[in-house]
């Protein structure tokens, strides 16, 4: 297995630096996110520090992990580790003679990449916190609470909702979408695989997913996942991302056993989706979650005061 260091870097516009492999290379011609090789008895974070300054000429400190992700070319079987940037020293240019360009995290889609970085691509897109919006007691508190966390920066909410009639709920899709388009967010729905609304995702129970032979249409699409069969049935069906529950004993479902951190890393390393980890959690288990190699964290209760 070729073990390869990734770094994916934003500027202060928030976008992200690709360059072009040479066409003798490897996958040449497409796009790809800058990184290489760790040498023998280097750290993963060591080996991308080396490569972004012998590639691009920058220089970079504190870095996030992102994904894990595990391919198998025909001729060889990658591991990319991949980190993500957000501060750098120098100006980036192309130190091989490879093309370099900005681009938006929407606009990555029009660049051909390698198969690897699939998975990459979606986790770009994802933020790190993902809101449950469940339990209000009528539409205009749901109303009240989804405009709360989209004024708190919350850019990703799945308006889960189990306690609306399915006609209710559909009515107010429409306008809650709307609402989250306007803040340039996205709005996650239950039960709509049939007819996705525009501008909205897709957000799978544990039974939709096990009955799913192909990926649906909507986009973005998740899953709620409770076993490592579920979170390989998600990545095999190619869904955006997975939530993975429960981490910690919850006040929910008290009877659910935990799966605890050691667990959720260990299934984490078997699948090349993003996975964000619910389930007993606070804000600061936002760290941990990471370095563990998820995507962020989710919850109900942990969004509670900025959804008023």
């Amino acid at each position: 297995m070729i073990h390869v260091a990734v770094g994916v870097i934003r500027n202060h516009q928030g976008e992200i630096l690709i360059s072009k492999r040479h066409d003798h290379a490897h996958q040449g011609g497409l796009w790809e996110f800058p990184g290489g090789k760790v040498e023998p008895g280097e750290t993963v974070e060591t080996a991308l520090k080396r490569e972004l300054h012998e590639e691009l000429g920058i220089q970079v400190a504190e870095s996030t992990p992102l994904i894990q992700v595990r391919h198998r070319y025909d001729d060889r079987h990658v591991l990319l580790d991949v980190f993500e940037f957000n501060d750098y020293r120098g100006q980036p240019h192309g130190r091989e003679g490879q093309p370099l360009a900005w681009v938006s995290p929407e606009n990555l889609k029009s660049y051909p990449f390698p198969a690897a970085d699939r998975p990459i691509l979606s986790a770009i897109r994802l933020p790190r916190f993902y809101a449950v919006l469940e339990s209000a007691p009528d539409p205009e508190t749901y109303r009240q609470r989804l405009q709360n966390l989209l004024q708190n920066g919350i850019r990703l909410i799945y308006w889960r909702a189990r306690n609306l009639p399915q006609p209710v709920y559909q009515a107010l899709a429409v306008e809650f979408a709307k609402l989250a388009e306007t803040a340039n967010a996205t709005l996650m729905l239950r039960d709509n695989l049939q007819s996705p609304y525009p501008n909205t995702g897709l957000h799978l129970t544990g039974t939709q997913l096990n009955t799913l032979k192909k990926r649906p249409p909507a986009s973005p699409v998740a899953a709620a996942c409770h076993t490592l069969e579920e979170l390989r049935l998600a990545d095999n069906l190619q869904l955006d991302f997975a939530v993975l529950s429960p981490i910690q004993p919850t006040t929910t479902h008290p009877n659910a056993s935990p799966l605890g951190w050691d667990t959720a890393k260990q299934w984490l390393e078997q699948v090349n989706l993003p996975v964000f980890l619910m389930g007993g959690l606070q804000r600061p288990d936002l760290r941990r979650a990471c370095h563990l190699g998820a995507q962020g964290v989710a919850g109900i209760r942990l969004f509670q005061d900025q959804a008023g």
